[in-house]
């Protein structure tokens, strides 16, 4: 495996890959990928080159973390080949489960070892869109990837499409088949507090009561002062939530609020009768669940990662900060320092464990190593 990578921001240049790459990893900063011309440039310089990239809301380079670049990773398999496939939502009926499905239909599943999804963060129903490609691949194809994000602004996001194009409203998959080893982790570091309360009106991924009351109002209620910065302050006070008693909680964070209907809008569903806490972190707790994610990622894998793609999640580094690195040195010391590319995202995707089926998280630390 021959892996090249480089940062551009605003106004720098950039030497091109010593090699043609198969695959090609942009993550970066929403207006560096909408006005700037160097995706169309990489294009035109790589045109068998498979693309897989997003907005975010920061970016993984090794051990660092950036702002408003474009962190660029190519990739030249030696026993690996890779496929994609892409679907727009509104091309999907707005159905999240039938695009998952249809992403999946349009890969060869023949070899097909791995997928990895990049979504439209703001468009998409992050639960639904990993049920539908779940039930539509073979138990032994794993699964992970991440929502894109847009800072904390919840604006707009976008997705850099396998053949190099820019789109929002979008999802798109790469197939990894051949010889290739994968390993991934998932892991968080929140604690949840206070009572559980029970969801007594929601329709998919939106929430319109609590205990009988207005869901809006009630966790306004929890925020305090920080309840005007809402949508954003909601990243740094997630909701732990459990549809039943034998699965393990997951964390919902918030991506936007109806003042009219009282109601929060979150990137995965919060059904009805499930129960939900809320959660606070400390920086201790998140830099461990980082390193215990690596951990996961690497144990059982015959050789050494020689690359990782992180997922991490926006409320992680608005609660961290200045050590927000922390989290990424960890995972690099864990994983014996591979070539490490990914982002900040709205969400991330992957399974709890190497016996469990994919799931969409908030305020994960989620990684996928490769090696050949």
């Amino acid at each position: 495996m021959k892996i090249e990578q480089f940062v551009f921001a605003d106004g720098s240049s950039y030497n091109p890959f010593s090699f043609s790459p198969q695959l090609i990893f942009v993550f970066g900063s929403r207006e560096l990928i909408e006005k700037n011309g160097i995706i169309m440039e990489l294009t035109r310089l790589y045109p068998d080159a498979t693309f897989s990239g997003c907005s975010t809301a920061g970016e993984i380079v090794n051990q660092s973390v950036r702002d408003n670049t474009l962190v660029i990773t190519g990739i030249q398999f030696s026993n690996t080949f890779v496929r994609s496939s892409v679907v727009q939502l509104e091309q999907a009926g707005f159905s999240s489960m039938e695009a998952g499905r249809q992403l999946v239909s349009r890969l060869p599943a023949e070899g097909l070892k791995h997928i990895f999804v990049l979504s439209d963060g703001l468009a998409v129903n992050g639960t639904d869109l990993v049920r539908g490609i779940q039930e539509s691949i073979a138990e032994e194809v794993t699964l992970t990837g991440g929502l894109a994000g847009d800072g904390a602004h919840f604006s707009r996001t976008v997705i850099i499409e396998p053949d190099g194009s820019i789109a929002s409203g979008s999802v798109a998959a790469i197939g990894f088949y051949g010889a290739l080893e994968i390993g991934f982790g998932s892991r968080g570091g929140w604690d949840s507090f206070g009572l559980d309360r029970l969801v007594t009106r929601s329709s998919e991924n939106i929430l319109y009561e609590i205990d009988g009351q207005p869901a809006l109002d009630l966790y306004k209620s929890f925020l305090g002062d920080k309840a005007t910065s809402l949508p954003a302050s909601g990243l740094l006070f997630p909701l732990s939530m459990r549809d039943s008693e034998d699965r393990a909680p997951v964390v919902r964070t918030i991506l936007g609020i109806n003042e009219e209907e009282k109601s929060l809008t979150f990137a995965g569903d919060i059904p009805e009768g499930s129960f939900v806490r809320l959660m606070k972190a400390n920086n201790d707790r998140l830099i461990n669940g980082a390193e215990e994610a690596a951990h996961a990622a690497s144990d059982g894998l015959r050789s050494k990662p020689e690359f990782a793609l992180l997922v991490s999640c926006v409320g992680r580094k608005l609660v961290l900060k200045q050590m927000v690195e922390e989290e990424v040195e960890c995972v690099s010391d864990v994983l014996d320092a591979p070539v490490m590319t990914g982002f900040y995202s709205y969400g991330e995707l992957a399974p709890f464990s190497r016996n469990s089926q994919c799931e969409l998280h908030n305020q994960t630390m989620t990684i996928t190593t490769f090696s050949e």
